[in-house]
């Protein structure tokens, strides 16, 4: 973690591929429009998926969700395949302008790889922490049905 943030969101998976696999994926935006967009996860349409995935890099994924287009957009802060990957993650129609910091730790296991991502936020989202925990997990789920 990086601590920066005191509001922490935490998912955690097992995956019975190789770490680099599982790293991959975050990276390639055919995978993320299957696990993280789409209509395989919830009721959107994917609009454009663009990803400079180095340090410095940045993403932008957009979606249409009941009509209106959502940007999600980062930077990578930090690419150490395959275990450890650090973005920063902001809605960029949010008035705040606020970018929250994700981070994925991936250790490999016996028969695999674990996962823990955790997502870091200003205090001011201490009530998003439950919906954010619920959604990584969700985009994990179907992460790990896909690796399958």
């Amino acid at each position: 973690m990086t601590n920066k943030l005191p509001v922490h969101a935490v998912a955690t998976a097992l995956f019975s591929v190789p770490p680099e696999r599982v790293f991959d994926a975050f990276l390639n935006t055919e995978m993320v429009g299957q696990f993280m967009f789409g209509p395989q996860l919830r009721e959107e349409e994917i609009v454009s998926l663009t990803n400079s995935p180095w340090e410095g890099g940045s993403f932008s994924y957009i979606v249409r969700r009941q009509g209106q287009e959502i940007n999600h957009a980062g930077k990578y802060l930090e690419v150490k395949r395959p275990e450890r990957l650090v973005f920063s993650w902001q809605v960029m129609d949010d008035p705040s302008g606020e970018a929250s910091i994700v981070v994925i730790e991936i250790v490999p296991i016996i028969a695999g790889c674990e996962l823990t991502l955790t997502h870091e936020m200003s205090s001011k989202w201490e009530s998003f922490v439950e919906q954010s925990k619920v959604a990584w997990g969700k985009m994990l789920d179907k992460l790990t049905e896909i690796l399958q």
